[in-house]
């Protein structure tokens, strides 16, 4: 099935769908609930022209919520997603909507995939998650940061945004080696959940 989706991929796109965006305008919403319903009629030209525009939608989606390593395996995820669950898409309904819905589900999936690789396990085994491509790559990072207790903001900075080791961000802060890991495993958890909660306005 993935080959398939891929096959109906262009390689390049033109600017015009460059700037097309599932909420931009009710024409392009119109255009999308068009394509769609003939699509599933069969009329494969239109399913073609839909896929191609909603690539590029899903590529400007979560490139400001994913870290560029993830984003290609978060388009074919969504765009097999889509072309298994075609027949569920009701035309009455905006596609824009429906296709959201999907994608934002994809992109949760894919940090909770970040949380089972972890960086340096904690002496007791508890991981800490590889959250900071997620993370940096959000738009508000200063602004989740200042939700999170000082002692946790501080060895985040330090360790996922500096650079920072363990062992150099326990001498900066004054905590032992395994708080600065306690604190920035559950600085992550609460950055995640944030992000998970935050909408989906483009």
């Amino acid at each position: 099935m993935r080959s398939v989706v891929v096959a109906l991929q262009p390689r390049r796109y033109s600017a015009p769908m460059q700037r097309l965006s599932a909420r931009d305008s009710s024409a392009d919403d119109r255009a999308w609930d068009a394509m769609m319903a003939a699509a599933q009629g069969g009329d494969a030209p239109s399913y073609h022209r839909l896929l191609s525009e909603v690539t590029a939608w899903l590529r400007r989606y979560y490139a400001r919520r994913l870290p560029s390593a993830m984003i290609d395996d978060a388009i074919q995820d969504t765009l097999i997603a889509v072309h298994e669950k075609r027949h569920t898409y009701d035309p009455t309904r905006p596609f824009g909507a429906w296709l959201a819905a999907i994608a934002r589900y994809k992109w949760i999936d894919a940090l909770r995939s970040l949380n089972m690789k972890p960086t340096e396990p904690l002496d007791d085994d508890i991981p800490v998650p590889d959250h900071e491509e997620a993370i940096t790559s959000a738009r508000s990072i200063e602004r989740l940061l200042a939700t999170l207790k000082p002692v946790q903001s501080q060895v985040i900075r330090l360790v996922k945004l500096q650079g920072f080791s363990i062992e150099e961000a326990s001498k900066a802060t004054g905590q032992s080696a395994p708080l600065v890991k306690v604190n920035i495993h559950r600085g992550l958890k609460r950055l995640t959940s944030l992000l998970r909660s935050e909408p989906d306005a483009d």
